[in-house]
């Protein structure tokens, strides 16, 4: 009789043994179902790389964030479409590190008021000048880039041998550009150079700015973009030079004196029989 009962009783708590067991094991998807859901985060627009102050910024300069929407700054700009198309072209007021976050005051917008002066750098002067698909570099360049700018001419006079009737020099060496037609200005899209865009400005200082006003006038003007890091070397820094057609062509060097130039001659008999020669 006392083994039975010890018996039922081991039974019994070994039952009560797997119920507790299987409510433990419930018990974490229950849980779960009541656990609160994660955060809500956000996507804002940060600094891709360094960015100094004074950079017109590129879509390159421009990657996402994602914080919790709980410590979003009041003036973080949010990473959209508008906002993108927004900032490229923009000038950026302050310098800005890498992974940092671009404030709606750290940049000056193509269109707001006083954009173009405020990229102006110094006491320089922005000059405008026609391209196209060819002179142009046929639409690769960007506000921001620097560029050369290379004046190609012919000179009319006759009397000059052939290879020195073309003649291309640097006008301009390590300019800025600041804007591409006026879609900058105005905010737009695409701020890249197309293959039918007419003009770019350039940033010069104020003897650079006369000269390009001349240059206009004698013939033909290209832009050959320098590297981002390049400076001017002492060639450069000294004058303009420049390089004659003769100095491309084996077969224009080949004779740069100017031709001889051809006379004939006539002799006129007086009456008294005394004779003149006449040259032409």
């Amino acid at each position: 009789m006392i083994f039975r009962v010890t018996f039922f009783a081991l039974m019994a708590l070994g039952l009560l043994g797997l119920g507790l067991i299987a409510v433990a094991s419930t018990r974490p998807a229950h849980e779960a179902a009541n656990a609160p859901p994660p955060p809500v985060t956000v996507h804002l627009l940060m600094a891709a790389r360094e960015i100094p102050a004074g950079n017109l910024l590129k879509p390159g300069d421009l990657a996402t964030k994602e914080v919790p929407i709980t410590a979003v700054p009041a003036d973080a700009t949010m990473d959209n479409e508008d906002e993108r198309r927004g900032l490229i072209g923009a000038m950026m007021r302050r310098s800005l590190a890498a992974g940092e976050i671009i404030r709606l005051t750290d940049a000056l917008r193509p269109g707001e008021h006083g954009f173009l002066a405020a990229v102006l750098k110094g006491d320089m002067r922005a000059v405008t000048v026609a391209i196209d698909a060819t002179t142009g570099t046929a639409g690769l360049i960007w506000p921001g880039d620097r560029v050369d700018l290379i004046l190609t001419q012919t000179i009319g006079e006759q009397n000059l041998p052939a290879g020195r009737r073309v003649v291309a020099e640097t006008v301009v060496s390590d300019s800025r550009i600041i804007a591409i037609d006026q879609r900058m200005v105005e905010g737009a899209a695409n701020s890249a150079a197309s293959p039918d865009a007419h003009t770019v400005t350039l940033e010069v200082n104020k003897d650079d700015a006369q000269a390009v006003q001349v240059a206009i006038r004698l013939g033909r003007l290209s832009l050959s973009v320098r590297p981002a890091d390049s400076q001017p070397n002492a060639a450069e820094r000294a004058g303009r030079t420049a390089t004659f057609a003769s100095d491309v062509s084996p077969a224009l060097s080949a004779n740069l004196a100017p031709p001889v130039p051809v006379t004939q001659s006539i002799k006129v008999w007086s009456s008294t029989g005394e004779g003149k020669d006449f040259k032409f």
